[in-house]
């Protein structure tokens, strides 16, 4: 059987569409439908465009997209998909990975529409120029779709040249933070909230693990350290506490740069990073111009991109 017509062999079957929203910490999915029904949803291994860039992780793209299309196809079989994709910008990268979905889900690859996670996001938030949206996860980047359509984007640089007020940008901090104290009274870590939270979390409080932990584990592991900062914040620490607000901080300066290049407008802010802790979003707005509009926001764009495949053509 020809696996590209597979979905149109049944014509009393509900037309449905995918989508998908992969980031560094996990991969989303939707089915719906073309009344916008859910038909299923879950998750999976995240991933990012990145790996497209060798041998070895263009493997591992395909060990995941096949993992994703059987958890997929176990609900029904879509039409069409839509993926939104951290760490992919360039029309050539987004072919590839069309070529791979569509190897997995018996999908042509013209009906399959691989971009930017962030182009997702923010049809997910807004019209085209409309407002701006800052979108902190495990990286952090702030986003503007013009009046024609053109992506614009501050930030999002990762974790070597920026995502600052990230998760991972906190958990980085947070342990630096804790060794230098480590630097200056060596077992000082037994006194501090924060350090214990870390190091319950990582699994033992010696240089030998964070060592391991940090140069081994992928940026998704990383960045979900920062629900430790979050734990010791709740439970009163001054310096998780000092450390969120100012993680808000830095997530203004991506939002700021926008507002300078195009102009005063409203601001949505969503993401997993910003739901840790009430601390981030308040040195969010402290760091924004006074009686700028701010909402925080969840968002769902691998429901509106699934939406989206299902009522019409990728293109």
């Amino acid at each position: 059987m020809n696996l590209h017509h597979a979905a149109t062999e049944d014509p009393s079957a509900p037309v449905l569409g995918l989508g998908l929203d992969a980031g560094g910490t996990q991969t989303r999915w939707a089915l719906v439908d073309a009344d916008g029904g859910l038909r299923a949803e879950g998750h999976a291994s995240g991933f990012s465009g990145l790996l497209l860039n060798d041998a070895a992780g263009r493997i591992a793209l395909a060990q995941i997209s096949h993992q994703l299309a059987a958890a997929v196809l176990a609900h029904g079989r879509p039409v069409r998909a839509i993926a939104g994709i951290t760490g992919l910008s360039e029309r050539p990268q987004a072919r590839q990975m069309e070529d791979l979905l569509s190897q997995a889900l018996g999908l042509a690859p013209s009906a399959i529409r691989c971009g930017s996670d962030m182009d997702t996001a923010y049809r997910a938030a807004f019209r085209p120029g409309e407002g701006y949206l800052l979108y902190a996860g495990t990286g952090s980047i702030a986003a503007f779709i013009d009046e024609q359509g053109e992506l614009q984007r501050a930030g999002g640089r990762g974790g070597l040249l920026g995502d600052e007020g990230s998760g991972y940008w906190i958990a980085k901090e947070a342990l630096a933070a804790v060794w230098r104290a480590e630097d200056e009274a060596p077992g000082g870590w037994q006194g501090s909230t924060l350090a214990r939270a870390l190091f319950d979390a990582i699994g033992g409080h010696d240089w030998a693990t964070s060592r391991a932990f940090v140069y081994g584990a992928d940026r998704g592991a990383i960045g979900r350290l920062a629900l430790a900062v979050a734990e010791a914040a709740r439970q009163g620490d001054a310096q998780a506490l000092a450390l969120l607000e100012r993680a808000g901080r830095e997530l203004a300066r991506p939002l700021l740069a926008l507002l300078k290049r195009y102009g005063r407008r409203p601001v949505a802010a969503a993401g997993r990073a910003l739901q840790l802790h009430p601390m981030i979003a308040q040195g969010l707005r402290a760091a924004l111009p006074e009686g700028l509009e701010l909402r925080l926001i969840h968002l769902e764009p691998h429901k509106s991109a699934a939406l989206h495949a299902a009522q019409g053509p990728t293109t």
